[in-house]
């Protein structure tokens, strides 16, 4: 079975992956931390939020899916204190209801000190 893979946005500085990989009817989006498009990390959690999604949608929409076919999301937090904005934000970004599975943890650290969120997920994507 063949493996399709989504390369980051342009001008966008990424460790050696990809944004996504779709073998069969499956999507496995990577860690999308809150970089712009022009590779800049926002100051405010809900900025680099924002930025997760617009990344998230983009991997999406190439792969031919969109946030409906989520089947789970893993959200990385690096403040407790975030919880509670990031659900409110998850929500209008996620939703309507009902939302894929999710687990989110509150981490020590992601690779770069000023990221405050990461989310990975795992798509139905219809066959091509």
């Amino acid at each position: 079975m063949s493996i399709k893979h989504f390369p980051p946005p342009p001008g966008i500085k990424s460790p050696p992956l990809s944004f996504g990989a779709r073998v069969g009817d499956l999507l496995f989006i990577s860690g999308i931390p809150g970089f712009d498009a022009n590779g800049a990390l926002p100051d405010t959690f809900e900025a680099q939020f924002a930025n997760v999604v617009t990344n998230f949608k983009r991997v999406l929409d190439e792969a031919g899916a969109t946030m409906r076919d989520l089947v789970k999301v893993n959200v990385l937090l690096t403040r407790a204190a975030d919880v509670a904005t990031m659900n409110a934000l998850y929500a209008g970004a996620f939703g309507p209801a009902p939302y894929p599975a999710r687990t989110t943890c509150v981490v020590l650290a992601l690779p770069n000190p000023q990221m405050l969120i990461e989310i990975e997920g795992v798509a139905a994507v219809k066959g091509q």
